[in-house]
């Protein structure tokens, strides 16, 4: 219920394979209250939830295919993930968070992949300096 999740086993019951892949994982309050229905539903703990069969995914990500106007017909769900990144990154986070959300050993591995989504520098550098030359303008005259 505060908004955290804490990885520990990964499917079936395998240890997690790095230390990066234990870091917490913050979701929306509205997650956490779906996921605290769900334990109280099923009975069982979160990996009693989580824990679904690879087979069970595909299968609804499957049906979703010829459910949902727009999927591509080849969608899969490791395209989430990727979807998942550019919407943080669309949302101007940084490199290093998305690095831990995405649980990636390295910030070169997620620049590498998604480098290409942030703003580029000319971009960044215009928005950055813009309100300082609008700001000069204003209180010490035009600026040279």
């Amino acid at each position: 219920m505060r908004g955290v999740i804490h990885p520990a086993v990964q499917w079936p019951a395998e240890p997690l394979k790095t230390e990066m892949r234990r870091t917490a994982v913050p979701i929306p309050a509205s997650m956490a209250l779906e996921l605290s229905a769900a334990v109280a539903e099923k009975g069982g703990g979160s990996a009693t939830v989580l824990g679904v069969s690879t087979w069970a995914v595909e299968r609804a990500i499957r049906s979703a295919r010829r459910r949902v106007d727009g999927l591509p017909a080849g969608f899969r769900f490791h395209d989430l993930r990727h979807y998942f990144a550019s919407l943080l990154i669309a949302s101007g986070t940084d490199v290093k968070t998305v690095q831990a959300r995405l649980r990636h050993a390295s910030a070169k591995t997620t620049l590498d992949t998604y480098g290409h989504l942030w703003p580029d520098r000319d971009d960044s550098t215009r928005a950055a300096s813009r309100p300082y030359l609008k700001a000069g303008r204003t209180s010490a005259g035009p600026a040279r």
